[in-house]
């Protein structure tokens, strides 16, 4: 089985390699074909290896040593288990389903190879990540998925928008990693060693172990680890403050969209900590942290939600909030719901992110929601997969986000009961994030396919408007070009109605929504209340009994969903979509009304609540400053000033005193030989 296992990242690297190396001479066919076939050959073991792992194999070994120093061998290697299979195979078929996605998508776009280069390379990285068994690994993957993103969001470089998105998800992501490199050098300080196995052994030994921050003042070991890796968590998940990267990234091509917040980097962080929740059992404080975090993260980035009029925009706040719950469900030492839930997000939310990629194609590159409308007839399957993912999203009984939403809130609400520091604040912040779910998810249904259709409004007025935004939307390349043979009117006309997306684009979001309705259905059992993550996930029920609990009130999925008939969060739900409903099919005035009788909270809601013009003035300004006053103090003054000026000043001191005894009179150099000569005759006679 080895070989299967290194086929699964090898495969799509290679694919990356001849396309981003050999596509100018390959051509675009031979582009996608070799790249999606290494993603399908990576899906394909996938598969085998979970087949393999459910049969009760796992394989924890070393594929080679890459340095040794001392004691310490640094390693590259593989644990293939329950977590690691589910993992591939997501982030496998996800990652497939967009490369087809690509091929419609893309097909214009003079980047064509380059793009299918960078997303296998993307699944490279996050396959290295997931099926590492040190920390070494780990943060190659953790650091790749970083370097691709970068070059994805920042995919159409001629954009200055695009370059100010991607260089702001690298610098943030670059302060959330400072901390996991920390917390990576205290597990080697410690325990003087990276392999996950030997660090999770050693653990309980050092459970009691403090570390001293300054003289009088100490921390628990566990605690410092724990937090300073959650941090890392923060940035790759996108959790307050380290947050704000993601929803710029959305100036990146959709695909790109949906695979980082969908599969890969932004799950990367729940990932982490679930393998990591041996050390993270051992820091009561850390997982108070982690879940008050994770609370702020789902409900204030919901709200974000409401007010947004890009259609990416708005899914985008949807997976911050979401991210919040997986956040909060780790915080309750509910690990597998929090991972549950990262499996059933992944697929809704990648159909949403290209159900939204169809949109754009079908409005030619529009993306405000404000001039869509009634797309429901142009475009019937987009808009039936759109609706299955948004039902699942809300958390409607039997479609699989609900069986993972009602999951985490139903953990939170134990461990609220139980008394755990932070979890009254997370439970009534994840109840509520239902209703503001459902509202701002159904404000978005209803405005792109229901209603009038506004993009005709107003006749070629509107469409004009809509081309002077065509710079700044997505799918720059991916519609056809017309007949230039054609009159302007009807070139207006024309190029303004909307249209279904080819099989290529279609296929894929069929695919993804058959998963969102019925995979929480079949797995929640096995995934929560079996044995499936026995040895992967270490959960102390003494302590942390929610997942305990929770299986003894479990009595099926059928059952489950018939209970929440009755429930509060299904109660919630229903009001956010009919509020949503009557606001913008009803009486679209209201809001318009609210708006500008609230325009405080808007204007707060508007500027993200700060945290950019902060960070701008804070940090970015901070930096600025500090960076000047260095530049004057140390450049000018100390280097320029001091030792270069300084010491030419000297030496031109020192030779204007010199020069004024070279006078060129005989008398002055003879006097100046007698007092000498009369000084060493008096030197020699004193001695």
């Amino acid at each position: 089985m080895q070989n299967l296992y290194l086929l699964v990242p090898l495969a799509p690297l290679v694919g990356a390699l001849v396309a981003g190396l050999f596509g100018w001479a390959i051509g675009r066919t031979l582009s996608h074909l070799v790249t999606i076939s290494g993603v399908a050959v990576s899906c394909w073991a996938s598969w085998l290896i979970f087949r393999d792992v459910q049969a009760g194999h796992v394989y924890n070994g070393a594929l080679y040593t890459w340095m040794t120093v001392g004691d310490v061998h640094l390693q590259v290697g593989f644990l293939i288990d329950s977590l690691t299979a589910m993992m591939m195979l997501v982030v496998t078929f996800v990652s497939l389903m967009v490369h087809i996605y690509t091929i419609g998508y893309m097909r214009d776009d003079p980047g064509y190879q380059r793009f299918f280069s960078y997303i296998s390379l993307f699944t490279f990285s996050m396959l290295m990540l997931v099926m590492s068994n040190n920390f070494l690994q780990l943060f190659f993957g953790w650091e790749a998925v970083g370097l691709v993103s970068y070059l994805l969001i920042g995919f159409w470089y001629t954009r200055p928008t695009a370059i100010y998105a991607n260089l702001k998800a690298f610098m943030v992501n670059r302060v959330g990693d400072f901390g996991f490199v920390l917390g990576i050098a205290l597990v080697l300080a410690h325990f003087g060693t990276l392999d996950y196995a030997a660090v999770f052994a050693q653990a309980p030994a050092l459970a009691n172990q403090t570390i001293s921050l300054w003289s009088g003042n100490s921390i628990s070991l566990m605690t410092a680890i724990t937090i300073l890796l959650f941090i890392g968590a923060m940035g790759k998940s996108a959790q307050v403050p380290l947050h704000v990267w993601l929803p710029d990234s959305m100036e990146g091509p959709t695909p790109i969209s949906a695979l980082i917040h969908a599969a890969t980097m932004v799950t990367a962080g729940i990932f982490m900590v679930a393998r990591m929740s041996p050390l993270f059992e051992m820091s009561q404080h850390t997982l108070s942290f982690v879940l008050v975090i994770g609370a702020i993260t789902a409900l204030f980035m919901g709200f974000l939600g409401i007010i947004q009029n890009d259609i990416k925009r708005v899914i985008a706040y949807s997976t911050l909030s979401q991210l919040g719950y997986m956040t909060v469900a780790l915080g309750a030492s509910a690990y597998p719901v929090a991972v549950f839930h990262l499996m059933t997000h992944a697929f809704f939310k990648a159909l949403l992110f290209l159900a939204a990629g169809s949109v754009i194609i079908g409005m030619h590159h529009e993306q405000d929601i404000r001039h869509m409308g009634g797309l429901r007839k142009y475009m019937p399957i987009t808009w039936l997969t759109f609706l299955v993912g948004s039902l699942a999203l809300i958390g409607t009984p039997f479609f699989s986000g609900f069986y993972s939403k009602d999951s985490i809130i139903d953990a939170v609400h134990i461990s609220m009961e139980q008394g755990m520091p932070g979890a009254a604040f997370a439970y009534y912040s994840v109840v509520a994030g239902v209703f503001v779910t459902a509202f701002y998810s159904f404000r978005l249904y209803f405005l792109v396919f229901h209603g009038k259709e506004r993009f005709l409004t107003g006749g070629h007025g509107a469409h004009a408007d809509a081309r002077h935004h065509t710079a700044h939307k997505d799918a720059l390349h991916a519609v056809p070009h017309h007949d230039e043979a054609q009159s302007q009117e009807e070139h207006e006309h024309d190029a303004h109605v909307p249209h279904e997306s080819p099989w290529v684009v279609t296929i894929p979001l069929i695919l993804l929504a058959i998963p969102s309705m019925l995979i929480g259905y079949f797995t929640i059992q096995p995934m929560l209340f079996g044995s499936y993550f026995n040895g992967a996930i270490s959960i102390n029920s003494s302590l942390h009994p929610a997942m305990a609990i929770l299986g003894e009130e479990f009595h099926g999925a059928s059952s489950m969903a018939i209970h929440s008939l009755t429930s509060l969060p299904l109660l919630l739900a229903l009001s956010g979509v009919g509020l949503s409903w009557f606001f913008y099919m009803k009486r679209p005035d209201i809001p318009a009304m609210l708006q500008k009788r609230f325009h405080f909270i808007y204007r707060v809601l508007e500027n993200k609540y700060g945290f950019d013009e902060f960070n701008d003035k804070v940090f970015s300004g901070g930096a600025r400053a500090l960076g000047r006053q260095l530049w004057q103090i140390g450049d000018v003054r100390l280097i320029d000033g001091f030792f270069v000026n300084g010491t030419a000043n000297l030496v031109a001191w020192i030779a204007t005193q010199i020069r004024r005894w070279q006078s060129g009179y005989i008398y002055h150099y003879a006097f100046a030989m007698i007092f000498g000569a009369f000084a060493l005759v008096t030197w020699f006679v004193r001695g």
